[in-house]
């Protein structure tokens, strides 16, 4: 077994020193999208007991009117990728497009879209359970001109 050189043993406690850096600073200012130096606080917080649950899902209405839900199977787009651009999204609604022409690209062959929206559908909890209940809100609504 070999000893370390100075210079080796130089680089690995430098190397330490920046990663526990990294890590102490994500930890105190960083955000999730600093992981793994930040903290990633989807699984380092939970909701209160009776707090509802959220299940974001977006839905396009078409040209006769049936209501298509436009997961990642039917657009390509991933959920997480909505929601995490969701507050854009309600900035400007006219982005919802992407999403239409995601749909439409994919199924050339069906309606038009003519609406698509962001639904969160509020699942009710009481003492950490679900309860059955629940409420859909629309977040965010595009409708193409008419």
């Amino acid at each position: 077994m070999e000893n370390l050189t100075t210079l080796g043993r130089v680089t690995r406690l430098g190397a330490t020193a920046v990663g526990l850096v990294l890590l102490l600073a994500g930890t105190l200012w960083g955000s999730d999208d600093d992981f793994p130096f930040g903290p990633f606080r989807m699984y380092a917080t939970s909701n209160p007991p009776n707090a509802p649950a959220p299940d974001t899902r977006v839905e396009g209405v078409n040209t006769t009117g049936d209501v298509i839900d436009l997961n990642q199977d039917a657009t390509g787009i991933r959920r997480a990728e909505i929601e995490g651009q969701q507050a854009r999204y309600a900035a400007d609604p006219t982005l919802l497009t992407e999403v239409a022409d995601a749909y439409a690209e994919r199924h050339p062959d069906a309606a038009a879209l003519v609406e698509v929206r962001i639904v969160i559908r509020w699942h009710g909890i009481r003492a950490g359970r679900p309860t059955g209940q629940h409420t859909d809100q629309t977040v965010v609504r595009w409708q193409a001109p008419r």
